[in-house]
């Protein structure tokens, strides 16, 4: 990657530790849902380059219905990892309480779906990881702190054959 490619990237990175463009991006979810259910996974509104995505599709704890969110994620080995940050907000992310109680889930990356099961990361992976996370969007630092008092939960996806 050239050097000014790599500038670019890392100041548009940067824009999301400023509360008014987290709070936009927050906004653009349902759209970049709707843009990669029309364009079965080949397109984000946050394009892959600039950030690894993917879409997360769990079952509703109360509804029992299929939800599905796109998220930033970093590899480990085999697995996907995701925060379930929230932006920042006070509370946790609704896929992050289906998740937990229901961990079969099913993940979009690119155009190829496959099965996961998930599980939250203990202390020594978050330590470990963190640094990646980061790596992959310096604005979970500022969500951290954003959050108040909620330790911000991270979940490990293992494809499940």
């Amino acid at each position: 990657m050239s050097s000014i490619v790599a500038d670019l990237k890392a100041r548009a990175l940067r824009v999301g530790t400023y509360r008014p463009v987290s709070a936009a991006i927050r906004r653009m979810v349902p759209l970049d849902k709707a843009v990669t259910r029309v364009s079965g996974g080949r397109v984000h509104v946050v394009p892959t380059w600039l950030v690894p995505n993917l879409t997360l599709t769990t079952i509703g704890r109360r509804s029992g219905r299929p939800r599905s969110v796109p998220l930033l994620y970093v590899r480990d080995g085999a697995d996907l990892v995701v925060v379930a940050s929230n932006f920042g907000q006070a509370h946790h992310p609704a896929w992050a309480y289906n998740l937990e109680a229901t961990p079969d889930a099913e993940v979009l990356l690119g155009t190829k779906r496959f099965p996961v099961r998930a599980r939250g990361l203990t202390d020594a992976e978050r330590r470990r990881l963190w640094p990646a996370v980061v790596a992959v969007w310096p604005a979970y630092d500022d969500y951290v702190r954003w959050a108040g008092d909620r330790t911000i939960k991270m979940f490990r996806l293992s494809p499940r054959s």
